[in-house]
Formats: C-alpha cells, sequence, structure tokens
C-alpha cells in the first residue's frame, strides 16, 4: 500500500472536496501521495478533471460503501536537460 496524507472530506459537497484537496496539496512535498475520503458522487469527475487541469496523478480510485477514495500524487517538476 502506498504511503499517503489522509484527508477526509465525507460529507462535503462539491465543490469543496476538490477545493480542500487543493489546499491540501499546496502544503505538500512534489511526489508525496494524498488520500480523500469522499461521499459526494460528483466528485468522481470533479477529481479526474482536477487532475488532469492541474498535472496531479490521480494513480487509484475505489468505492467502498458510500465512501469513495481518491489517491492523488502531487505533480513533480519536470527535469530539463
Amino acid at each position: 500500500m502506498i504511503e499517503a496524507v489522509l484527508l477526509d472530506v465525507k460529507g462535503l459537497l462539491c465543490p469543496l472536496p476538490v477545493l480542500k484537496a487543493n489546499r491540501a496539496l499546496n502544503r505538500l512535498k512534489e511526489g508525496t501521495c494524498l488520500r480523500v475520503l469522499a461521499t459526494d458522487r460528483n466528485a468522481i469527475g470533479d477529481f479526474q478533471e482536477f487532475c488532469r487541469q492541474t498535472g496531479h496523478a490521480l494513480i487509484a480510485f475505489s468505492e467502498e460503501g458510500e465512501t469513495l477514495s481518491f489517491l492523488i500524487r502531487h505533480k513533480q517538476k519536470s527535469i530539463s536537460k
């Protein structure tokens, strides 16, 4: 299992899960993972789009009952040669 910082946003509705995840990711080091637990079904598409737009990697998604789990890796800066 990948080690990750946990962010529990269960019970919050769009756009709060993504906004809180963005704030948490901004405090993390590059390459660090954030596991977000949410219950808003809209978060599925929201996190996919958020990662596409920001460059963070949505590396796993799972669902257990009402709880959605997203594993997001903080984007790493490109190394220029």
